[in-house]
Formats: C-alpha cells, structure tokens, sequence
C-alpha cells in the first residue's frame, strides 16, 4: 500500500494508515499487537478524555479524542485480520443501533421528553439483549468498569424495582449501620470479614451519593483533588516554618493540617 501524504487527513486516511502499518513490511510494534495487548491503552485513552474535558480545553479534547479513535481502529483492524468484523461494519453496528432506540426520531412514536426517551431507550436495550428479569440488567452491568461507577448503575437499575431507600437520609442510616458491622468486624479481628464489611460501607455510601443526587465517583475524585492540594499547602506552611513532616508527631502533623484545612477555605 503506497502513502500519500496530504494537505487534510480523514477518518478514512487514519483506516488506511492502520491498515500500512499493520501490513507486511509495517511497523514491527504494530503488527505484534492484539485486542489484549492494547486493551489498557483503550481504558488509558479514554480517560485521557475525560480529563479534557474536564480541563475544558478544546485543543487538548481534539487531540485526545483523535488517540481514543486510533484505538477504535486498532481493534477494527485487528479483529478485521482475523476475519471477524471491519470497521465498516463496527459503524453499521452503531448506526443501526442508534435508528433502533430513537424510534421517536425514525418511526413514528411520539415521546413527552427526555424522561419519556430515556425510559423507551432501557426498554428497547433490554429487547435487544434478551434481558428477561431484573436480575438480567445487573449482570449486564460490565465488571471492568471502575468499581463505584459499577455499584451506581447497579443501584440505579435495582431502584427501578422499588428496592430503594425513600431517600437520601435513610440511606445515611444504612450506612451508619454498616458502619457499626465494620467496627464489630475489626474488634474481632478477622481479616476476610473486615474487607467483606469494609466493601459494603463503599457500598451504602456509593446509596448515599446517588440519593444526594451525586456522582460517587466524581464526588471521590474531587475530595482525592482536595486532599492533595491541602497536603501541598500544609507542606508549603511546614517548609516555611522550617519543619520536617517526618520528624512531627501525629498531633504536630494534625495541627498542621487543621491550618492548612483554614487557609484552603479562606
């Protein structure tokens, strides 16, 4: 296959040049890869997504997006290799997919609002994949996923049962109680039983935030954001003063973070 270089590249240039370097006499890198090789690359890129997003920088989201397309197209043209599925048809999935859940947009079913859509768009997706029970759309929920992202959608699809605190409040109550069960476990010292417990304060308090409404796993990025930057300035307070963090004791190392904690909020 001869490269042409150009002015302008497009989606089907990048499948072109996937194609190149996957070929004979290609890139001796690319060609050793499979879907697991390069399976953490996806997951990597993909946040790398999000972090543009949320830097709220247009150039960076560009080119983040484009490494998250590569990817997209590295699978294709693997699986299209081995004679599963190209590219063409990864789109023609989607297409697909996406007439079949609007049927308010290409057919003739009529929808109120957002609500209305998103309660035709589970509907749909359960007929598609054969889930039968509620069960069903649990498993469903995929393991790989980040361990708080899964236990909110979890929670969410099993609420649409009416297994769900009223609120915000008696969920708190839940997971104060497991709280209590986590506290009896470390007295009795059992390792398996304090990590049993342990998962299912993660759990109620996962509850908590999805009754605030809130994101548990934005909510736990944001405070893991905040505890670095108070350290950072608590460190900061530290040097000025002429003190080393690893020679205080755990009441100096205390003090210090209380007046890092005031001067964050001022």
């Amino acid at each position: 296959m001869e490269f042409q270089a150009k002015e302008k590249y497009s989606v089907s240039d990048l499948i072109s040049i996937m194609a190149l370097l996957r070929g004979e006499g290609g890139c001796p890198w690319d060609r050793e890869q499979d879907h697991l090789t390069i399976r953490k690359n996806l997951i990597e890129e993909a946040y790398e997504v999000v972090e543009a997003i949320d830097a709220g920088d247009p150039e960076m989201l560009r080119e983040e997006l484009g490494d998250l397309l590569l990817q997209v197209v590295f699978h294709s043209r693997i699986s299209e290799e081995e004679g599963d599925f190209s590219i063409e048809e990864v789109a023609d999935g989607i297409c697909r997919k996406l007439i079949h859940r609007h049927p308010h947009i290409f057919s003739d079913v009529v929808v109120k609002d957002s609500g209305e859509v998103l309660e035709n768009w589970d509907a749909i997706k359960k007929q598609e994949k054969g889930q039968k029970t509620a069960s069903d759309t649990l498993h469903s929920v995929p393991k790989v996923l980040p361990a708080l992202m899964r236990s909110q959608k979890v929670q969410k699809r099993a609420a649409k049962t009416g297994f769900d605190y009223p609120d915000a409040l008696s969920a708190l109550a839940d997971l104060e109680s497991e709280i209590a069960e986590l506290r009896e476990a470390l007295a009795s010292g059992g390792q398996e039983a304090q990590t049993d417990e342990l998962g299912d304060v993660i759990f109620s308090a996962v509850n908590v935030a999805r009754h605030l409404p809130a994101d548990a796993e934005e909510a736990l990025t944001a405070s893991c954001e905040k505890f670095i930057r108070r350290f950072d300035r608590m460190e900061s307070m530290a040097r000025e003063k002429g003190i080393v963090l690893e020679e205080q004791s755990l009441d100096r190392l205390n003090a210090l973070w209380d007046a890092a904690k005031r001067a964050d909020v001022e």
